[in-house]
């Protein structure tokens, strides 16, 4: 592992331009939206109705707290949302965006490794949810099928909320919100009253530590506020090493352990784990009018050195072989423009420019056979979005109207390349193409229009439209045998919702919803090793699409209550198929190689998807106040074996989809005082999970037999002084339990100590 001091004399001799975004992170000006303009007159009298049709917000049952300059999106109330607010990631101290994610229902988290993670949202994640940072998508051409990792280069301590949309939303969000949608909302500059035009300045120092992984690390941030001018940046690191876990899991069918991840001599330590990291972030806000307000914000991520545990060994490999990701690498630099012009069918607006960048470095050590393969891929996206409200049309006393409408596109350019070299005789060889086609490019876009009725104001209708454009072109590789990718689709989608306040505390609530997933790159062109076995493209895909039907309750008040019953339907689902080893492409040895194969298709027939989620938190006599929640999800399929399928298992035409999470939950228990102190348990369980798809079965991250059940318990206390100090300690798994969430390929940490230390803002002046 190389050092801190080391990574960052290294990141900044990369590359002039690696070195000037950094200048550009730490040192630039960024402008923002503002505050939002004081409520206007056909506002009134919508403050006791949850999902304001102004505001889209939550705030009878459920409320993001923000500072009064915080602009950035929020996810519609009326359907099945979660949140997670700052104050929560301060109580329960998650190690990454993904593990913050724990305890909300409906979400179900996947490591590959311990520097990665992926959130199942309703049995679906990857390239079938959409990830947000600040409305800007994440998502790219090169987004794989199943578990990622790149919800894990948000930096928890850059971000002020995580909002979790669960069903298809691909009306307003476009491509890939098939599972769901997950916003994050970073930390901005607060409104600070400022007299006589002076500044407020707000230094803030953090440090956070472990016992598990031995994690060290910390954030440095400088907020700086006058009256009409707020700029929030910082920079932070941290070190985690090889993470203990309890012990090794055993599968429900044998005492063997799985064969992923591989042991320590003490049975504790797992291989293939622990990370270095690096971010930077920045955002100047600017309240340029009354009525409008600009931001320039820039956020850098950089990961060094993160084995992915299942590769590092991969079973049957020896002890040596590794395959490392040693450069994950996110930058994003956008500007926002929000208006509030007050026009009858513009009364509000929000403007995005963005540049962002996706870069990967990996290479995959065999020292036995004296050989080492590198690839490297880069993504620069371009994108657009502009999105607009209109003000409420009273055609009549018992109805009045509102229109959200917008536009938005990205343009994918992707480089990618390959080596192989020999340590006996070195020599380094460049391969003709890389895990995907170098010089790739990809559009993605649409225009949408939602439309809300309000009437009598106990009953809300919703129903909107989009009409997308999508384009992947590739060039073709002759000494692979890969072939040229030219091709388009242009589709449309809907979605139509009710909501009936029955009384002051109950509402129910009934969403059907066309959702779809256009193939990307990565579906159309890529050759890599998965988890399963390899796989290789498929330039004949067509777009995968969701049909959800949700039904949900809704109690608020002191005790807030929430049930939602859901089904999807997901027609031409992109689903592995395995493959003899014949069918493997030319120029392509690791196939060959691979214990199984399996290409991308179609599915011939529909997917089946259907669910339960209930959730319910309460403010309890004494401080107290808990929560709790539970989600159960059955997914079904055709089956695509083709008669490939082990000759032991019997053949069915319907078989389990991959990587259905098992009925889950968790429960909380927080109790607060007013001097500051504070203390919680956290409890997370998960019942065995045996219905395994073919790909699930040949997955030596899955034990044999199905992934067991597990219960953990954490204890968590706090001392918070006003916004001086807090300190907080968490004492996790204190049972120290032996466990893993189903197609992980790490196991959870066993007991250990997770503190962190906040100090700031030191000094105002």
């Amino acid at each position: 592992m190389r050092s801190i001091r080391h990574i960052l004399a290294l990141e900044c001799s990369r590359s002039r331009t690696a070195t000037q975004l950094l200048i550009v992170i730490v040192g630039a000006a960024y402008l923002a939206i503002p505050t939002v303009a004081s409520a206007s007159a056909d506002d009134a009298g919508d403050a006791d109705y949850p999902d304001d049709a102004d505001d889209g917000d939550d705030a009878d049952y459920e409320t993001v707290v923000h500072g009064e300059r915080q602009l950035t999106p929020i996810l519609s109330g009326h359907r099945a949302k979660a949140v997670v607010t700052r104050e929560d990631m301060e109580r329960r101290m998650p190690r990454s965006a993904p593990d913050a994610l724990h305890y909300e229902p409906g979400v179900f988290v996947q490591q590959t490794a311990h520097g990665q993670g992926s959130a199942f949202i309703r049995g679906l994640t990857g390239q079938q949810t959409l990830i947000l940072f600040d409305g800007i998508r994440l998502n790219n051409s090169t987004f794989r099928q199943g578990p990622n990792q790149y919800l894990f280069t948000l930096d928890t301590q850059t971000i002020e909320s995580l909002q979790i949309l669960r069903g298809g939303a691909s009306t307003e969000f476009g491509s890939d919100a098939l599972g769901g949608v997950i916003l994050a909302s970073p930390i901005e500059p607060r409104s600070v009253p400022v007299e006589h035009g002076g500044l407020a300045y707000g230094p803030q120092v953090r440090f956070k530590g472990g016992t598990v992984d031995g994690e060290a690390g910390g954030r440095a941030q400088l907020e700086i506020v006058s009256p009409d001018l707020g700029f929030l940046g910082g920079i932070g690191g941290r070190h985690a090493g090889l993470l203990d876990a309890a012990g090794a899991v055993l599968g429900p069918l044998g005492d063997e352990p799985s064969r992923v991840p591989r042991f320590a001599g003490n049975g504790r330590t797992q291989l293939g784990t622990g990370f270095d990291e690096l971010t930077a972030d920045g955002r100047l806000i600017y309240q340029v009018a009354p009525d409008h307000v600009l931001k320039l914000a820039a956020y850098a991520y950089r990961q060094f050195d993160a084995p992915r545990t299942d590769q590092c060994p991969a079973a049957y490999a020896p002890f040596d072989e590794c395959l490392t990701y040693e450069e994950q690498f996110r930058s994003l630099v956008y500007g926002v423009w929000r208006g509030d012009p007050g026009y009858t069918l513009l009364k509000r607006f929000r403007a995005t420019l963005s540049w962002q960048q996706q870069h990967e470095r990996r290479s995959l050590r065999r020292p036995g056979a004296y050989v080492e393969n590198t690839g490297r891929d880069t993504v620069d996206t371009l994108g657009a979005t502009w999105q607009a409200r209109s003000r409420r049309f009273e055609p009549s006393s018992w109805l009045d109207v509102t229109l959200d409408f917008g536009v938005d596109t990205y343009v994918d350019r992707l480089r990618s390349a390959a080596w192989i070299g020999f340590a006996d005789i070195g020599v380094t060889q460049r391969l003709s193409r890389g895990q995907y086609l170098d010089d790739s490019t990809y559009v993605y876009g649409g225009a949408f229009v939602d439309g809300t009725a309000r009437l009598y104001s106990r009953v809300r209708l919703r129903a909107g439209a989009r009409f997308s454009w999508i384009a992947a072109q590739a060039p073709a590789d002759v000494d692979s045998g890969s072939v040229a990718i030219d091709r388009a689709w242009y589709p449309w989608v809907g979605n139509v919702g009710l909501e009936w306040r029955m009384n002051s505390w109950l509402y129910l609530l009934a969403n059907a919803d066309l959702s779809f997933r256009a193939p990307n790159l990565d579906d159309l062109t890529s050759r890599q090793q998965t988890g399963p076995g390899f796989q290789f493209e498929n330039p004949s895909l067509t777009p995968e699409r969701a049909a959800t039907l949700e039904l949900g309750g809704r109690i608020v008040g002191p005790v807030r209550v929430e049930l939602w019953a859901f089904r999807t339907q997901l027609a031409d689902g992109v689903v592995k198929s395995p493959r003899p080893d014949s069918a493997c492409p030319p120029a392509t040895p690791r196939c060959q190689a691979s214990w199984t194969r399996f290409q991308l298709v179609n599915a011939a027939s529909a997917s089946e998807i259907l669910g339960i989620e209930a959730s319910i938190f309460a403010l309890l006599p004494g401080g107290f106040e808990g929560r709790a929640n539970s989600s159960w999800t059955r997914g079904e399929g055709p089956n695509v074996g083709d008669g490939l399928a082990d000759n032991a298992m019997a053949y069915e035409e319907r078989v389990p989809l991959s990587r259905i999470p098992p009925l889950n939950g968790s429960a909380e228990l927080l109790w607060r005082h007013p001097s500051g102190v504070s203390a919680s348990a956290g409890f997370r369980w998960a019942l065995l999970q045996d219905r395994l798809a073919l790909a699930d079965v040949s997955d030596e991250r899955i034990p044999q037999g199905g992934t067991p059940g597990f219960a953990v318990l954490d204890l968590r206390v706090a001392y918070r002084i006003s916004n001086l100090l807090l300190l907080s300690i968490a004492l996790e798994n204190v049972t120290d339990a032996v466990y893993r969430y189903h197609g992980s390929s790490v196991n959870g940490p066993g007991r250990g100590l997770v503190a962190i230390l906040d100090l700031g803002p030191l000094w105002r002046l």
